[in-house]
């Protein structure tokens, strides 16, 4: 049974730091590409970041220069690492995997940016 377990969210001032991870298990195929998509109240599910196996990453355009993404393949685990936050980045953090074509994702993380 596929899992991926996120941990790091949580309440943060402006201009703070937080530090997503998620880990992957019950995966036998190669993971190709893992994220983070978001999800603000209200609003739909954007993509905040993505790297693929062999390290190549796609950024929101909203976070780039702030945010950045890195992976663990012998670990099958992601990060996100967020700086500068702002209000704007409240949201819950959705991790998501790539194998074999079939996109996986967590259950997501509340990462809150009060002002």
């Amino acid at each position: 049974q596929v899992q991926l377990v996120e941990s790091g969210g949580g309440l943060v001032q402006a201009g703070g730091s937080l530090r997503l991870s998620c880990a992957a298990s019950g995966i036998i195929f190669t993971i190709n590409a893992m994220g983070w998509y978001r999800q603000a109240p209200g609003k739909q599910r954007e993509l905040v970041a993505t790297q693929t196996r062999t390290g190549l990453p796609n950024y929101a355009d909203s976070v780039k220069g702030r945010f950045t993404i890195s992976r663990d393949n012998a670990k099958n685990t992601v990060y996100l690492q967020m700086n500068s936050l702002k209000p704007e980045d409240t949201a819950v953090y959705y991790c998501t995997v790539t194998a074999l074509g079939i996109q996986y994702w967590g259950k997501g993380t509340l990462v809150t940016v009060s002002s």
